[in-house]
This record gives structure tokens, sequence and C-alpha cells, in this order.
């Protein structure tokens, strides 16, 4: 498993140090889709390897997995950026008062009608973020 992450690691054009490594296992070796932010990931990273680890690195590293297709990244509000480690299309919901984005299966939304396009422009892909909170100011006391 070990020679995946170095190759992965290779291919974005990094040198397989053993923090980089450590990255790759945090992000791909598992089973479920992984949602986080730089700054989370970088806490998980000092957690798990008992030892500090640059913010630099970190952003870099990720950024290149993204640039190479290993990530795909998600602007929410203009200032939180989410990566994913499924990088295929797919739709988000995203919980507002704990911040934790979730996957939604493209065949549970259907996309009736979009306006119309600008000339000499194409729909490149559509990804939905639906925003959700608790209706807890709904409920009776």
């Amino acid at each position: 498993m070990k020679n995946h992450f170095i190759n992965r690691l290779r291919t974005s054009g990094l040198r397989p140090t053993k923090q980089r490594v450590e990255i790759c296992k945090i992000l791909f070796d598992r089973k479920e889709t992984f949602h986080f932010t730089i700054d989370r990931l970088k806490k998980i990273i000092e957690k798990s390897t008992k030892s500090k680890i640059s913010l630099a690195t970190v952003y870099n590293t990720v950024h290149a997995f993204k640039n190479n297709g290993y990530l795909k990244e998600i602007s929410l509000h203009g200032n939180k950026n989410f990566f994913d480690t499924n990088s295929e299309n797919h739709h988000h919901l995203y919980d507002q008062e704990t911040g934790e984005l979730l996957d939604i299966r493209n065949e549970d939304i259907l996309l009736s009608k979009v306006p119309p396009l600008p000339k000499g422009k194409k729909i490149k892909k559509i990804e939905i973020t639906i925003s959700i909170e608790n209706n807890s100011h709904n409920q009776k006391k």
C-alpha cells in the first residue's frame, strides 16, 4: 500500500517524504469518502503522528493532489473550502451548524431545467450543494 502512496505523490510532482506519505495514508486509506478543510486535515495528521506538520506542507500536498485529479475542491460561501476524496461529479449537503459536508447520490437529485447559456458556452458540469440547518425553531416546547 505504501508504494501506492509513493506513486500517487510522484505523479503529483511531490517528493515522497514521511509527512507526505502520512497525508496520503490519511486521505486515501479509507473506505468512505472523506471531506475536509486544510486546517482540519492538519489537526488529524498531528493527532495521528503525534508530531507537528507545517500548514504549508499540508496545503501544497493537498493542492498538488487536487491539480492531479485525486481530490476535488468545494468552495462554500466564497470563504470556506472543503476538499473531497471523491473527485467524481456529485452533489452535497452542507450542515451550517456542524460544518459537515455530506455526499448526495446523483440519482437523488432531479434537475429539470437550466437557464439559457451565453452564446458560445456549454455546461461543463452541474454540482449542487444544499445548505441545511436544524429545524428546532419549528418544534413546540
